[in-house]
């Protein structure tokens, strides 16, 4: 009897040697399109921008009537205004707002005056219970990531900008192919002998909760010809395939042999207990696993292989494990030929767990139904002591770990670029970022609450954008200052600019829209009105604040505004004129905590990446 006995390679070993061939395959996601109703718990190929903006009309957020703020002001208790129907529509929650009007009084606020009249007794602010063109989201802003994970209420977004079709990840199709002559099909009265067959069900669930799809071939006998061709047929219409049990080195284990056959088997045997007779391979440029008969042993290859394959594939970062701190219950011995997988139950007493071992060899699946964790005896480890404080992974109650890189501070596109590369290219983090103005950079910081933010803010006595705010905030240190990139700003105005806006005092004979105050955009502004000698109040619609580029970029295409002081990328996003002014410097404050955090530097990598130099190019007014 001629015996191929199997390896005892180490599982970590035995990960790069198969991780490695499969990246050689080129083993790895193609795009599908999928409608937005339909894409719940798909992953995002490419990044979703909006292709309008939500609200796309300035809407009526109240029930009343539609008016020109300047003809209330004035009103008061004793001096109430009175609006003939001329100057006012009535309108509801939705409607369109008028030409002209720029305000909502709410129907509770309005008294008929008679004559179809109505008496005012408060004024109105400009755009009072409105809903601004893009208040929710503004065109052109990215909604998702590449790797996101669709959820209801990104479909919500989705529709909302206009989007009704978006570029998934296709989930990779896994051949699943029974064998063995004592398996059959599953059946309420088998006969003796005959060995129910669910290993294909449990995998294929796995492969399910790992965003994979399942084909399960007929159980084919333990024959070479017959297993060869099962084989051949499922590499044809798969992009991977498991074959279920003959990879061992008995008489009809022709795993192997087989796969090398048509490719190449990298693993034979891997130190582990249970699942050591697995074999990993690939053939005809595609993974293909060999998984052991036992369906413990089995799960913990497909855990410690199939899994990694899978994110391998999406290009996604592996999730973190949950696990715990107990103490053993009872000794646990171990052979220094494997790393052992043991299944345990959990109890607690006295705010502390102790974790007890469960009964049952490679073929008891129970044992995992029961199981609240598992712990690993390392391969040099001859065994456990009672008592002995052990790691475990949790089984039951898990927890997402999210690791994220926290981005605060001033706004621009480049932010979510920088973090659809991180998504894109699986850097294992996700950038968070929120738009709370330069200022807004330095106070987070100072409070420990993000581990960076953007500027860029002038210093209008030393004409130096940042440095003097680092300096002044940070004398005692706490924070470094990264050089990121220079971008030009200026005015946004109207295709054709119509009303010839070259200067700050242009400003003064047109309807501005702002930034926020302690933005650095607001910042360069007011340093440019008072070096002109122009005044807040003479600019109609100085107080008309939004939190980003892209915002004021809709205000002005929208109408609702002519001019705005803003960066090129949001003027060419929204095919408006764009007048420059000067080139500034936006970089980034790092909490110095994390200045040689792996996310910090992995960001700056992106940063200075090829790939973020290509979109600055198709963005515009950028430089590194």
């Amino acid at each position: 009897m001629k015996h191929n006995y199997l390896n005892n390679t180490p599982l970590e070993q035995a990960q790069e040697i198969f991780f490695g061939a499969v990246a050689e395959s080129g083993f790895s996601y193609t795009e599908e399109t999928a409608r937005v109703p339909d894409a719940l718990g798909r992953s995002l190929s490419r990044a979703v921008y909006a292709v309008i903006s939500s609200p796309h009309y300035n809407a009526s957020a109240m029930d009343g009537i539609a008016v020109k703020a300047a003809d209330t002001f004035g009103a008061a208790e004793r001096t109430p205004v009175i609006l003939t129907p001329s100057r006012y529509t009535v309108v509801d929650t939705g409607d369109p707002l008028p030409d002209g009007a720029d305000a909502v009084i709410m129907v509770e606020d309005v008294i008929e005056a008679g004559d179809g009249s109505v008496k005012l007794y408060a004024a109105a602010a400009p755009w009072q219970h409105v809903r601004q063109v893009g208040e929710d989201i503004c065109m052109g802003d990215m909604i998702a990531p590449t790797n996101t994970v669709v959820t209801p209420a990104l479909i919500g977004a989705f529709l909302a900008g206009g989007v009704t079709e978006i570029a998934v990840k296709k989930r990779p199709l896994f051949g699943i192919i029974p064998t063995g002559d004592e398996i059959v099909p599953p059946t309420s009265a088998p006969e003796k002998g005959e060995i129910i067959e669910f290993n294909s069900a449990v995998f294929a669930a796995m492969l399910a909760g790992w965003d994979a799809d399942a084909k399960t071939y007929p159980i084919v006998k333990d024959k070479k010809e017959l297993l060869s061709a099962a084989l051949e047929t499922a590499l044809a219409e798969c992009d991977a395939v498991l074959v279920l049990a003959g990879s061992s080195a008995g008489r009809d284990d022709y795993t192997a042999e087989i796969v090398s056959a048509l490719g190449k088997v990298t693993v034979h045997g891997v130190a582990i207990r249970p699942g050591k007779p697995a074999v990993l391979g690939v053939a005809k440029g595609k993974p293909v696993a060999g998984l052991p008969g036992y369906p413990v042993s089995a799960i913990v290859v497909m855990e410690e292989f199939i899994k990694g394959l899978i994110d391998r594939y999406y290009k996604r970062p592996p999730q973190p494990e949950a696990t715990a701190q107990a103490v053993l219950g009872r000794r646990v011995t171990s052979s220094l030929k494997y790393r052992e997988y043991l299944r345990v139950s959990l109890g607690g007493a006295g705010g502390k767990l102790t974790a007890t071992p469960l009964p049952g060899g490679a073929g008891v699946i129970s044992s995992l139904t029961k199981a609240d964790a598992i712990l690993t005896v390392e391969q040099d480890a001859e065994g456990l002591e009672a008592g002995e404080s052990v790691s475990v992974r949790l089984l039951r109650d898990r927890r997402d770990v999210e690791n994220a890189l926290i981005v605060t501070g001033s706004h621009d596109p480049i932010i979510d670029e920088l973090a659809d590369l991180a998504q894109r290219q699986g850097c294992g983090f996700r950038v968070k970022s929120s738009h709370v103005g330069s200022m807004g950079t330095i106070a987070a910081i100072r409070a420990g609450q993000a581990h960076m933010g953007a500027i860029h803010l002038l210093d209008g006595d030393t004409g130096t954008y940042n440095v003097p705010y680092v300096e002044k905030y940070f004398p005692e240190g706490g924070a470094v200052l990264f050089k990121g990139v220079k971008r030009v700003q200026g005015f946004m105005v109207a295709p054709g600019n119509p009303l010839g806006i070259r200067t700050i005092a242009d400003l003064t004979r047109c309807r501005y829209v702002n930034r926020q105050r302690g933005a650095g955009t607001r910042v360069l502004l007011d340093h440019l009105m008072e070096r002109d000698g122009v005044m807040p109040d003479r600019i109609d619609g100085y107080a008309n604040e939004k939190f980003t580029h892209t915002a004021v970029a809709a205000s002005i295409a929208a109408g609702n505004a002519d001019a705005g002081l803003g960066i090129w990328s949001a003027a060419k996003m929204y095919g408006l004129d764009f007048i420059p002014l000067c080139d500034e410097e936006y970089d980034f404050l790092v909490n110095e905590t994390y200045a040689d955090h792996p996310f910090v530097r992995a960001f700056f990598e992106l940063l200075h990446s090829d790939a973020f130099a290509k979109r600055l190019t198709e963005m515009g007014g950028y430089k590194i």
